[in-house]
């Protein structure tokens, strides 16, 4: 190419990233600058008139970087953040035990009891893995979670061990710890929204497993169940892991006799005990 030729390809505009780092190399801090560019200024995006603006960058940040690897259909996965493996929760009781921490030592033997929705939950997510290994990318499905410890830890475990990508939509909370270690690094995000971060969740969600948790599970799959009942949402299968558990906690039968939901309601999910039967209702749906 000569020097009076242009590549088609070349920007127009200054790049911003190349700006930022002009004004980094010349020592000019980021600082309370008036003039500083409204892209490099922390509390000009913080301002309370600027929610839309981040709410915006909430949105498309996660979809940018899906798009980017490929995520386009995924197998949403909720559970206890609080549930360990079974050799987590040995270790557990044994350290309580010998620092006669009683109180601690009966925490742990209490979530013992459902461990093994750990192993389950880690088990299905290398069911799916291993399906989407050598898939086009337009037919592989990609374990999501919330990112965080426990069930969600399970669930992307297993899809990396089945050789898979899998993704993590954590919230920022004061509590939360970080994002599991078996999340795949690029596809590894955080929210301050959990509106944006329920968007995200269905925006490809070709099926979701709910396996036993409390407050946030809850209220991510009656988030889904809505959007579904109210046609927002195409069905998925929404499968409900641990049959005992969610019959005792919601009678479905009580709401239908109330009148406050219809028969054809329940129909929306099925409940299933083991990993492999989680997989089959998903492939029954779809006719993998």
């Amino acid at each position: 190419m000569n020097s009076k030729t242009h590549d088609l390809h070349d920007k127009r505009l200054a790049d911003a990233w190349a700006t930022l780092q002009a004004h980094s190399d010349k020592g000019l801090p980021l600082d309370r600058d008036p003039s500083r560019l409204a892209f490099a200024d922390p509390e000009f995006l913080l301002r309370r008139e600027t929610r839309g603006l981040r709410m915006q960058l909430e949105l498309m940040k996660p979809d940018l970087q899906m798009r980017e690897h490929g995520i386009e259909n995924t197998v949403v996965v909720f559970g206890s953040a609080r549930f360990r493996s079974e050799e987590e929760s040995a270790t557990l009781i044994a350290q309580a035990d010998a620092a006669g921490d009683a109180k601690a030592a009966a925490r742990w033997r209490k979530l013992a009891r459902n461990a093994h929705f750990y192993e389950e939950a880690r088990a299905f997510g290398k069911l799916v893995a291993e399906y989407s290994d050598g898939k086009d990318p337009e037919d592989k499905l990609f374990i999501c979670t919330g990112g965080g410890p426990g069930i969600m830890q399970a669930a992307n475990r297993g899809s990396h061990e089945g050789g898979g990508l899998n993704i993590g939509l954590a919230i920022a909370l004061p509590m939360e710890e970080e994002a599991n270690p078996y999340v795949t690094p690029a596809l590894s995000f955080k929210f301050h929204y959990f509106a944006i971060r329920k968007m995200h969740f269905m925006m490809r969600a070709k099926a979701l497993v709910a396996f036993p948790g409390g407050f946030g599970t809850l209220d991510e799959l009656f988030e889904v169940v809505t959007l579904v009942q109210t046609r927002k949402s195409k069905q998925v299968p929404i499968v409900l892991f641990g049959s005992a558990y969610w019959k005792r906690l919601i009678d479905f039968d009580f709401l239908v006799e109330e009148g406050v939901i219809s028969p054809e309601d329940i129909d929306m999910f099925q409940y299933v005990d083991t990993p492999e039967d989680a997989w089959k209702a998903i492939k029954r749906f779809y006719e993998l």
